[in-house]
């Protein structure tokens, strides 16, 4: 079902989509499973991988957004809290339930942040993860072994999602291939068609892998390609002016010993008004984040040293663990497709972090801003838009009862294929199948040989990085592992794609070369 060539053989067969969505990170991947699920005839065509941008550079949170709820954006917030809750119901699997801790050194603070968080609690309604609760001072030390103690007066336990933003990409994008649809990565957009009126009726795209190009009509084009919209509407016409102004957000990655336990910490105020998260990770912790204002945009991002020293430093004022760059496991950055602002503010938090669709005079349709948590949401009223408009015909939206791909009842975090799902089963055959596949890929890591021969037949992996950085992340986990097993994941993979050694040395220079920017020299 999830063979490439079976899909690339749908692009010769099927020349008249109902709808070509462009981009396959949450935004793209979450609008074709509503329009697979309402029954149109949907592509999806990603330029590299699913979620190798913004969407799998996330701080690993599914929330309605604490900070947002003191600058007022009461509806927002709303939204983001019942999205969390179908994401944990529909993705179980990916998505859990996180305590987060605010330590507080001002008795004021105390108050502020418990009665904030009530706030927030209510807000979620039903679907709440559980009560936010105020905790002594020898609890909060309790908890949070690494915290410093000098004026400690308490702190605030509440709750939020947290999750695997690749891996949910791609259990999307599987579920879009069990509703129908035909989602294809590594394959480029590189012009849009338009009829005898100017309106865009289909797109031209180009098999990266093959070169081979194709002509695809259809009724309506999304283009879902977040940081990258700009060059879609550019293409559309060649005035355009930006829609986007990327903002760029960075994440160290440590061992566990910096936070010990369960729970996660936030910091709600550092320097400049930004909110700093230490999040529990698979076995590690993610600090983050950042949001600088960028002028350019790139599929690899490159950390400033301004951020990495705003990171440690805020993250070193609140632990008695010291955390210096020689203890950074992996260091990523990110950008988030922020709606550009009217005037030339520099204040990103000020910037609006709702989703917005922008209809183009030749009627392609763009969805810009949003973020992870309301993925479906922003798919919903896309589709909903391209229905007003007429360009399908109406069907209601299904996707708030849609089991994600993997999801199950019951997950056992205690071993680390949980993110499976109910596709473990799956991993366990290989392994009994052929018992070479359970030895380890690092002698520091977890993780197996089945999983990345997982990866190539069923997760749509093309290659070293398509694996490493999205599928089993051990990229984004501890960087010097991922380039220590290149050689031996880009024999693996060789093996399954039937490639020569001439194409493995490639792909292990080519991910080399990435990886080494997730290192901090």
């Amino acid at each position: 079902m999830f063979k490439r060539e079976a899909l690339v053989n749908q692009l010769n067969t099927t020349k008249n989509w109902d709808v070509i969505i462009i981009g396959g990170g949450a935004t793209g991947l979450g609008v074709a499973l509503d329009c697979a699920t309402r029954g149109y005839k949907t592509l999806l065509l990603e330029q590299v991988d699913f979620a190798k941008g913004t969407s799998s550079r996330s701080t690993k949170l599914v929330h309605g957004g604490v900070r947002y709820l003191a600058q007022g954006n009461i509806d927002l917030v709303r939204e983001a809290l019942y999205e969390r809750g179908l994401m944990l119901k529909n993705a179980s699997h990916l998505v859990s339930n996180q305590s987060f801790i605010i330590p507080n050194y001002k008795w004021w603070d105390n108050f502020f942040y418990t009665v904030g968080l009530k706030v927030y609690d209510f807000l979620a309604g039903k679907l709440s993860f559980g009560k936010s609760i105020r905790i002594k001072k020898t609890e909060t030390i309790s908890r949070l072994a690494t915290l410093k103690t000098k004026n400690l007066k308490g702190g605030v336990v509440y709750h939020d999602g947290q999750f695997d933003d690749s891996r949910l990409a791609i259990n999307i994008a599987q579920s879009c291939i069990e509703e129908g649809a035909t989602v294809l990565n590594h394959v480029r957009v590189k012009n849009l068609q338009k009829d005898d009126n100017g309106l865009v009726n289909g797109v031209v795209a180009v098999d990266t892998e093959t070169q081979t190009e194709y002509t695809l009509n259809a009724k309506t084009v999304i283009n879902a390609t977040g940081v990258f919209s700009d060059e879609v509407l550019q293409m559309d016409n060649k005035s355009a002016e930006n829609s986007i102004r990327p903002s760029q957000g960075i994440h160290l990655v440590f061992d566990k010993s910096f936070l010990p336990g369960t729970d996660a910490i936030m910091i709600p105020k550092t320097d400049d008004g930004r909110v700093l998260f230490l999040v529990p990770w698979h076995n590690r912790v993610v600090v983050g984040t950042t949001d600088t204002l960028l002028d350019s945009h790139s599929l690899e991002p490159k950390a400033l040293d301004k951020e990495v020293d705003f990171v440690l430093e805020t993250a070193n004022r609140y632990l008695n663990k010291k955390a210096s760059k020689a203890d950074v496991l992996s260091i990523y950055a990110g950008l988030r497709p922020l709606a550009a602002p009217k005037d030339k503010s520099e204040k990103t938090k000020e910037i609006s972090r709702s989703h917005k669709i922008i209809v183009s005079d030749s009627e392609l349709i763009t969805i810009t801003g949003g973020k992870w948590t309301t993925y479906r949401r922003m798919a919903q009223d896309t589709v909903d838009k391209v229905i007003e408009l007429k360009k399908l015909p109406s069907a209601k939206c299904k996707t708030q009862n849609i089991r994600i791909h993997g999801s199950n009842g019951t997950v056992d975090r205690a071993n680390h294929l949980y993110i499976y799902g109910t596709d473990q089963k799956g991993i366990a055959q290989l392994i009994e199948e052929n018992p070479v596949l359970s030895e380890r890929l690092h002698p520091r890591l977890e993780f197996t040989k089945a999983e990345v021969v997982w990866a190539v037949r069923h997760e749509m992996a093309r290659g070293i990085e398509d694996v490493l950085a999205r599928r089993v992340r051990i990229l984004f986990l501890d960087a010097k592992a991922a380039i220590e097993i290149a050689p031996l994941v880009g024999e693996l993979v060789r093996a399954e794609l039937n490639e020569t050694e001439d194409w493995r040395a490639q792909q292990i220079s080519e991910f080399v070369q990435i990886a080494d920017q997730y290192i901090l020299n």
